[in-house]
């Protein structure tokens, strides 16, 4: 039995095959079951702990977590002490109800996420008693023998003991996109984990080959389970949204504590009542507090979560909606985000030195073969390029072919791109094999770094097709293809070719063609036989950027979101996707995790200046692309993160909004408060543009609240210092806030985005909802509106009127201001006769019904009686209304002064 601590330090990719048997008390027949089941009981599972989703009473009480909350429970309380249960229980209701709203969208959102998990059980084989047998891959344990193939996904850390041809995507763990060739070579200790050829890691998939692995981690200790620690470790960020939120809440908390002592200091000055004096309080409060805000503020953000749904992003939680739109970085991993993570043939280069682009993306034959400066090229080049896609579809183990309007291929990602590309050169790879015979093939092997096809054509003569890394091809050719003829090779030439595609990033292969009189006897490797071949020209393959990113990139800069792209990538290779993205004109933009490890201290400043100054990360690891996040953060910006790997898990916890690809990892989307089910970059982009329509809306709807609570202080405090009577009753008060605020907060909040939104650069991270535009625009609209119904309630009073007929004239009018002044606020910006009534058909519908229940509950016995009020004629109506309409005009003259410069 092997001790319970094995694995923690040994550093098995150093080690010979037979150390690692004896290290883990196994050998080459693998355990057996009997010795399985012990390590299983000291070991446990293969798996990893599973988040499970908060209850649906959990996030039910999560909704009261808001100092807004907390103050209207205050006043609730306050409200049932001195028995005005009316207040009391409308204060509850609006609580309860806010509470339900948030609860219903966060349970949808979890239940969303939710299906997005692959559930599928991964099973092993695994080499047992002698025999290979399959099992489930949690009951792996260090020292079993795995068997490996093309297509499955590795279920454990392995010491690779045998390798053939087999190749391996790891880039959800290192983020590199090409697949990584594997072989048994005993490396050196320091070797990083993206290097460590004879290992395969838990979670990656095999592409090609197969082999066989010993066990040496699992769960937990796995390079998948360090990163879930580190991923556990990681501080939560608040979202701008509850920061600013909870500053806004404590200054209305403040300013409604002043008003009301003041008020109670005057009131008990002129020998009111103590009782009298607490109520008026409690009414000022009741005015003063805007109720509506959080049910407003819930349904702003469900409205903005249901519309990123229709474009493809998935919520988890709401105020991730605001962060989203509040973002000042978005810090994106390059294969699968940026790019579409599968190879293609992008540039060719023929021995003439003719340069080509390859258009089109994916493992489709669709696209075009131009010249560099958009040309289409001549009839000889064309002969050229499919005597070269000939070559390359001939010496290729892949399949891509057209099948009820889809493509399908099958292969190595290498073989189907060159495929793709044989297509668009016109040489139709499904039939060429109709025409021809092969006699031998010579597969690919990491060794030797060539492939060879010897095949008889319809001439009968033995010709051969190969493939491979250019340093070993151009050993066995001879001469090289320039237009009709073949010509003495040159190589300097040549090298110059393959230079300016490494230096740009490209992966390369290099094709030849020959012939043979006769077909050898035994090898028929290029070592043994080695015929003559001729240099048909060499392929730069590149993960292609996805079609709508360079437009979504464009769109970010425009509204002043910066992109950083952090990937485990080549240098080269990130620089080149960089560059046709606009991230970087020069490849000292470009940072490698080696240059980030050689700063002394991340403390230092040259390190936040490194990370504020570039905008490329390459080769970096998971815990550095943690500490790039860390220190973005620490400069100031609100940084959103993507990725789908497990190697981003960390970064997107710790990011103030993590955004995790439908197609990712299930601990990607554990981690992430969104989800992109479609993987498309310009997904996010979208989710921006919501984000900041969602909290625009936010802003109108604060801004109506707030600014027709102070109408309601200016006009209490009015009253109160000329001696006049109290002008509404705290019922009253409580009514009007209902259908002026209870029906138009939330009908804002469908208010459709204004096209400025992405325009503008995005707000300081610092900047409090009250903003400088927001307080002048409150305290003018308040002061307004005070001032209007103080006018009104003096004259009144002043010509005779009882309190009882003055209250109910000041009821309708201020019913009236506040439905009118809700107009103003479908934009801080724009006249409101510029914006269509189509915006938000909800808030127009509101506003009629609201007037139209006030006007019932003036006619109502019950409702009169209730609230103190009687009906009015259709004159006072009209006049009220008038007078009413002096708040749009108002409005409408602050923002042509305020903004006529920009308007024009």
């Amino acid at each position: 039995m092997v001790k319970s601590e094995l694995g923690d330090s040994i550093v098995w990719h150093s080690l010979t095959i037979e150390d690692v048997y004896k290290k883990l008390s196994t050998g080459p027949d693998g355990l057996t079951g009997e010795e399985a089941s012990k390590r299983l009981q000291q070991y446990g599972p293969n798996s990893l702990p599973v988040r499970k989703p908060p209850g649906i009473f959990r996030i039910f009480l999560s909704q009261f977590k808001s100092p807004l909350i907390y103050i209207l429970l205050i006043a609730a309380l306050f409200s049932f002490i001195l028995m005005d249960y009316k207040d009391g229980f409308f204060i509850l209701f609006v609580v309860v109800l806010n509470a339900l709203i948030g609860m219903v969208q966060e349970w949808k959102a979890e239940q969303s996420a939710s299906r997005l998990k692959g559930l599928l059980r991964i099973s092993a084989h695994v080499h047992r008693d002698k025999k290979t047998v399959q099992i489930d891959a949690s009951k792996l344990v260090p020292g079993d023998l795995v068997m490996l193939r093309s297509g499955i996904r590795v279920p454990a850390d392995l010491r690779l003991v045998h390798a053939s041809n087999i190749q391996i995507d790891e880039s959800l763990l290192t983020g590199e996109s090409v697949a990584v060739e594997k072989e048994i070579t005993i490396l050196e200790d320091n070797v990083p984990v993206s290097d460590r050829k004879n290992m395969a890691f838990g979670g990656t998939v095999v592409m090609t080959g197969r082999g066989a692995g010993i066990v040496t981690a699992t769960g937990i200790k796995t390079e998948v389970g360090m990163i879930a620690k580190v991923l556990a470790a990681a501080g939560v960020t608040k979202p701008p949204l509850l920061i600013r939120m909870e500053k806004f809440s404590r200054d209305i908390g403040f300013i409604v504590i002043g008003a009301c002592s003041l008020m109670a200091i005057v009131s008990l000055s002129r020998g009111t009542p103590v009782t009298d004096v607490f109520f008026l309080a409690v009414a000022l409060a009741v005015s003063a507090i805007p109720e509506g805000l959080p049910v407003a503020i819930t349904v702003a953000l469900s409205i903005a979560a249901s519309r990123m749904g229709k474009r493809n992003v998935i919520v988890r939680n709401l105020t991730a909606v605001e962060s989203l739109g509040s973002c000042t970085m978005i810090a994106t991993d390059k294969t699968g985000t940026l790019t579409v993570n599968e190879q293609m043939v992008k540039r060719v280069i023929l021995p003439s030195g003719d340069i080509f682009d390859i258009t089109g993306a994916g493992y489709v034959g669709e696209g075009e073969i131009l010249l560099l400066d958009g040309e289409h090229p001549g009839p000889s080049q064309v002969v050229l390029l499919q005597n070269l896609a000939l070559n390359a579809a001939i010496c290729n183990e892949g399949s891509l072919f057209l099948e009820e309007g889809s493509w399908v291929h099958d292969g190595d990602e290498m073989d189907v791109a060159l495929l793709s590309f044989g297509y668009k050169a016109g040489v139709e790879p499904d039939r060429i094999h109709n025409d021809i015979r092969i006699m031998r093939m010579i597969p690919y092997e990491p060794k030797q770094r060539y492939s060879l096809v010897y095949y008889t054509d319809e001439s009968g003569i033995i010709r051969v097709s190969a493939k491979g890394a250019y340093e070993v091809l151009l050993q066995y050719c001879y001469d090289m293809q320039a237009g009709g003829t073949r010509v003495p090779l040159e190589k300097k030439k040549t090298d110059e070719h393959l230079r300016l595609l490494t230096q740009n990033g490209y992966r390369v292969l290099a094709i030849a063609k020959g012939t043979l009189e006769e077909m050898p006897k035994g090898s028929l490797e290029l070592e043994e036989v080695c015929p003559p071949l001729t240099y048909l020209g060499i392929i730069g393959f590149i993960d292609p950027i996805r079609p709508n990113v360079r437009e979504a990139i464009r769109m970010c800069k425009k509204a002043g979101v910066d992109v950083a792209m952090i990937t485990g990538d080549h240098p080269e290779t990130s620089f080149t996707i960089g560059r046709e993205l606009g991230l970087a004109d020069e490849k000292s933009a470009v940072v490698t995790g080696s240059e980030l490890d050689a700063i002394e201290s991340l403390e230092l400043p040259e390190f936040f200046e490194r990370i504020s100054m570039s905008r490329i990360f390459a080769r970096v690891s998971p815990v550095q692309k943690l500490l790039i996040v860390d220190g973005m953060v620490k400069n100031g910006h609100f940084v959103a993160v993507t990725g789908d790997g497990v190697n981003d898990a960390p970064a997107l916890k710790k990011a103030n909004i993590g955004v995790a690809m439908g197609s990712g990892t299930d601990v990607a989307k554990d981690s992430a408060s969104m989800i992109i089910t479609d993987d498309d970059f310009s997904s996010i982009v979208a989710g921006i543009e919501e984000g900041r329509f969602a909290y625009d809306n936010i802003r109108k709807v604060t801004y109506l609240l707030i600014s027709t609570g102070f109408a309601e202080i200016i006009l209490f405090t009015l009253a109160l210092f000329v001696g006049l009577p109290l002008p509404l009753l705290a019922v009253q008060l409580l009514w009007i806030n209902l259908v002026t605020n209870g029906i138009q907060d939330v009908a804002l909040a469908f208010e459709a985005g204004e096209p400025e939104a992405m325009k503008r650069k995005p707000r300081n991270p610092k900047e409090g909802v009250f903003n400088s535009l927001m307080i002048q625009e409150t305290i003018i609209a308040g002061t307004i509106i005070g001032l209007i119904a103080f006018a009104a309630y003096v004259l009144l009073i002043s010509e005779g009127w009882d309190e009882y007929s003055a209250r109910n004239v000041v009821v309708l009018l201020m019913v009236l201001l506040e439905n009118a002044h809700a107009l103003n606020c479908r934009s801080e910006y724009r006249s409101l006769f510029s914006i269509p009534l189509k915006n938000n058909y909800y808030l127009i519908f509101g506003i009629v019904v609201a007037q139209g229940i006030h006007i019932l509950a003036m006619m109502t016995p019950f409702m009169q009686d209730l609230l103190d009020i009687e009906a009015v004629s259709l004159h006072t109506w009209i006049s009220l209304l008038a007078i009413a309409s002096l708040i749009i005009v108002s409005m409408e003259v602050f923002k042509y002064v305020k903004f006529q410069n920009k308007q024009d």
